[in-house]
């Protein structure tokens, strides 16, 4: 016989005894029984013999003190539950490691102090007025970063990836043709995913670092006459920056819809949704916003809400609903209803680092960053590295790529950065894999200081 938690184990039998005086016996093949009786008779049970249920039985024949039931525990009740088989991790009886690391990679940038404060607030309901309100102060910031009037500004719950995905859905019916200028991996992520839903996906490549001309552009137009026409910005894989201004003009002369992958370059290079006659642009919170990831926010033009107006197939995901995500955002001037749980946290990170933008202008930010790049690029090339885009008028400012010298081990410097320094830089993604280093200049971590201590540490590295 053995006792655990109240619990007595005689024989493989089972015997809980209660305070209130009732017990409940079970052994294994055999009805449950629950009985009550004298504190005594309590005590003779907890002794036990292999014949217990038989003295039960003789007991409650002689006396009425005691009474037995022979029903099994009803469903759901602790004791018909099977036994716990897995335990609580010993990892989360430990406090949880947080390093501190200064982040100079392509993504995710650091958060500025205010914007982890804002996450500290206490938790609104996701359709609670004043959440609401934060939501609308969210809205006019991305407004002003995307330089826009469009009624459905919004966020999509997820990163920059459901922002494409979020733009396909919505602009894609089967069949439909999509152009997609492919430079590097976000084009060949755009193109995966139009395939996945249901698209005739025709591409117009350069070699990665290369971007695309307008006569190039026009003349895919003219030959596919797509449906929308797809374009990244900032190629973060490459380090390639695309010129968007004239592309909307050309996109409206074949009746195709332009949309902006935007995740790497918004708020880092200048940007004009409505004078560029871009349709569709998305970002993501974690790059030049400096907000930590969780969403993507996304700007439909009218002529694009047109378009999901007039489609004959429903729109194939709930989740990425554009006039599902625009209702609860408040763009359709009808009552918002319940789509999801928004991140509320993450939604007042977003409006402080909005906030922190407005305070800067977007003149100044991009301004700043493209110092910094030219400080970066200048030091790096007096340390004989070379870029992997040689004209400068192709470079994207926020995310530098940098040629790996021949016989060198590109994994062996990012090691030292992060081993020796807690700073993050990263090597190649998609075309540039094990071709170059990637550092990021984007929002709160573009400065000079920054650029320094790159360029400090990468002399010490390459001198290993």
């Amino acid at each position: 016989m053995r006792t655990c938690g109240g619990v007595t184990q005689l024989h493989g039998a089972s015997l809980l005894l209660s305070r209130e005086g009732r017990g409940h016996l079970y052994a294994p093949g055999s009805a449950f029984h629950t009985f009550t009786g004298s504190q005594a008779l309590r005590g003779m049970l907890r002794r036990g013999v292999t014949g217990l249920v038989r003295r039960l039985q003789k007991e409650h024949s002689a006396c009425g003190a005691v009474t037995i039931s022979t029903t099994r525990p009803a469903a759901g009740t602790a004791s018909s539950r099977p036994k716990l088989k897995v335990h609580q991790p010993e990892c989360l009886k430990q406090p949880i490691n947080v390093p501190s690391k200064l982040l100079m990679g392509p993504g995710p940038a650091n958060s500025p102090p205010r914007v982890h404060q804002a996450m500290l607030k206490p938790l609104l309901g996701h359709l609670h007025p004043e959440f609401i309100q934060i939501m609308d102060e969210v809205k006019e910031g991305l407004r002003y970063l995307f330089q826009t009037r469009s009624e459905v500004v919004c966020c999509v719950s997820g990163t920059g990836h459901a922002g494409m995905d979020t733009t396909m859905c919505n602009l894609l019916e089967p069949g439909d043709v999509i152009l997609i200028a492919e430079n590097g991996i976000w084009g060949e992520r755009a193109a995966d995913m139009a395939t996945r839903h249901g698209a005739a996906v025709r591409t117009i490549k350069k070699p990665a670092g290369d971007v695309f001309s307008l006569d190039e552009l026009e003349a895919a137009l003219e030959q596919h006459k797509p449906a929308v026409l797809f374009l990244v910005q900032g190629e973060s894989s490459t380090g390639a920056l695309q010129p968007i201004e004239g592309v909307g003009l050309l996109c409206q002369k074949y009746n195709t819809l332009l949309a902006v992958d935007a995740v790497a370059s918004l708020g880092g290079v200048p940007f004009f949704m409505d004078d560029w006659g871009v349709d569709v642009v998305y970002t993501g919170t974690q790059k030049v916003i400096s907000a930590p990831p969780s969403m993507a926010p996304i700007a439909f033009s009218h002529r694009a809400m047109s378009k999901v107006s007039a489609r004959q197939t429903p729109i194939h995901s709930f989740y990425s609903d554009i006039t599902w995500l625009a209702n609860y955002w408040g763009c359709d001037g009808v009552p918002r209803k319940y789509h999801h749980t928004g991140p509320v946290s993450s939604v007042y990170a977003l409006r402080e680092a909005l906030a922190l933008v407005c305070e800067e202008s977007l003149e100044s930010l991009w301004a700043r960053h493209a110092a910094c790049a030219q400080r970066l690029h200048e030091g790096l090339a007096a340390l004989g590295l070379q870029l992997y885009i040689s004209d400068p008028a192709k470079r994207v400012p926020t995310v530098t790529t940098i040629r790996v010298p021949e016989g060198m081990d590109w994994m062996k410097v990012t090691k030292y950065f992060m081993t020796k320094y807690q700073v993050e830089i990263s090597g190649g993604l998609g075309p540039s894999a094990g071709q170059v280093w990637r550092v990021g200049l984007m929002g709160y971590n573009c400065t000079v200081d920054n650029v320094d201590r790159v360029l400090t540490i990468m002399k010490e590295a390459l001198d290993q």
